[in-house]
């Protein structure tokens, strides 16, 4: 069986019981901790192992206030510069399980430490085990004021109305896009708190058992084998349309057919995917909605070739086997002569997508191209505006961890050939040295 598999199975031991939050919305069975109030923001999981060690291995179950002793292992490191030397430094990439449980209690207690509160499951041997991450409202205001997230002072502002003809023009607009809008209520489109727990864990380093920095390298070193939020519970609805959670909004008012005529809930997307996904899903409406004019006005060209296919000269020409056109061979010495009313249909199909209107319909998309790329930067700009990501500045991308730790391998590696080089050659010096007093005294 796949680990991906045992992992599947395994989850399905947080979904025992439904529960409803405060405003009736379903959020789905098993999103809480055993006391049936804290909310599961993150899971990470483990394969566990029987440690060599006799000490066993406690359960941690903290609010975040309980300082944790952790026995950390001081690792010496061998000055000498003998051959043995490269073999341990080889096998420092390759982790035991006690090694791994060190890593693993020391990054829990810096999630401790930066007000996570944890809860793990009993281990089993050999099985998966699960640790549920729970960020209180005190540590998710800390990190909304480090990420400078702005709060809107009114819930909904709205705009004065215009008047006039202007007016009576919104107001048909709105009336003609009411059946295309999704039915999603307005909710709060800033961050949650899965986005908050994420740039903790993101950021938590493990200094003591080894210079790691974030869950990703964790990850790639097998210390742990996943980490992920959990859904809002299942995507089929089965209360009333007033107790919908975020999936089953998105399910039934974006990825349906049913409704692919409607605008898509942007802002439930961004704040269910994340930003870069809400920005591509928001391109892409835009591209789609744009391309509806080429699209029409393409038909119309074509259906003008249909209709004028018959009274154009060249193809009249082409296919009138009164005329006897011949033409020349195609090659020297095989090819034969061949008469021009044999490429007739050719003739008359490449005049269907070729011919005079296509000039015109050329110069639009010229300029359809130039409206599209103002009219995204304009939409760009509002949903940064809307998002809160005018400030933010352009990140650098991260080293993938699975580089990384390949990059360690090979620093390891060279350092152990460059101790082995300098200890021969150390031994070399010694050698002729001693066999420089030996002869001195020799003669």
């Amino acid at each position: 069986m796949y680990l991906s598999e045992r992992i599947c199975e395994q989850k399905t031991f947080f979904f025992k019981d439904t529960r409803y939050s405060t405003s009736g919305i379903d959020l789905g069975p098993g999103l809480f901790f055993a006391d049936g109030k804290r909310k599961v923001d993150y899971i990470l999981c483990y394969k566990y192992k029987k440690r060599r060690s006799s000490k066993p291995r406690l359960s941690i179950s903290s609010n975040g206030n309980l300082p944790i002793i952790l026995p950390i292992r001081l690792e010496a490191e061998a000055e000498s510069g003998e051959a043995g030397g490269a073999a341990g430094d080889a096998e420092d990439s390759k982790l035991t399980e006690e090694e791994k449980a060190l890593m693993r209690e020391e990054f829990e207690a810096g999630l401790l430490e930066a007000g996570l509160q944890i809860e793990r499951d009993k281990e089993k041997l050999n099985g998966i085990s699960f640790i549920r991450l729970h960020i209180p409202w005190s540590i998710l205001s800390r990190e909304a004021e480090l990420q400078k997230i702005k709060v809107a002072v009114k819930k909904k502002c709205e705009l004065r109305k215009r008047t006039g003809i202007a007016g009576m023009w919104d107001t048909v607009i709105s009336q003609l896009n009411r059946p295309f809008q999704p039915d999603v209520p307005d909710n709060d489109i800033h961050k949650d708190s899965q986005s908050h727990v994420a740039e903790i864990i993101s950021r938590t380093t493990c200094t003591r058992t080894c210079q790691t920095t974030g869950i990703s390298s964790l990850l790639a070193r097998g210390v742990y084998i996943s980490a992920f939020p959990l859904h809002d519970g299942p995507f089929t609805r089965r209360g009333r349309k007033d107790q919908r959670n975020e999936r089953q909004l998105l399910h039934e008012e974006w990825a349906n057919y049913g409704v692919m005529f409607k605008y898509q809930p942007v802002d439930l997307i961004r704040k269910y995917f994340g930003e870069q996904i809400g920005l591509y899903f928001a391109w892409l409406g835009v591209y789609t909605q744009l391309l509806i004019p080429p699209s029409v006005l393409g038909i119309i060209v074509f259906l003008y070739g249909i209709l004028t296919v018959d009274t154009n000269v060249p193809s009249q020409e082409t296919c009138d086997d009164n005329l006897n056109i011949t033409m020349c061979p195609l090659c020297d010495a095989v090819c034969d002569y061949w008469r021009l009313s044999s490429v007739c249909s050719l003739a008359r199909a490449s005049y269907l997508f070729d011919n005079g209107a296509t000039v015109l319909f050329a110069i639009f998309m010229s300029l359809w191209a130039a409206c599209f790329l103002e009219h995204w930067k304009r939409r760009q700009m509002c949903l940064k505006h809307s998002w809160d990501l005018t400030s933010l500045e352009h990140e650098e991308d991260e080293l993938r961890p699975e580089y990384e730790e390949a990059l360690q391998e090979k620093k390891a590696k060279l350092k152990a050939q460059a101790k082995k080089k300098v200890s021969l050659h150390v031994n070399v010096q010694i050698s002729v040295q001693f066999l420089i007093l030996k002869a001195n005294f020799v003669c």
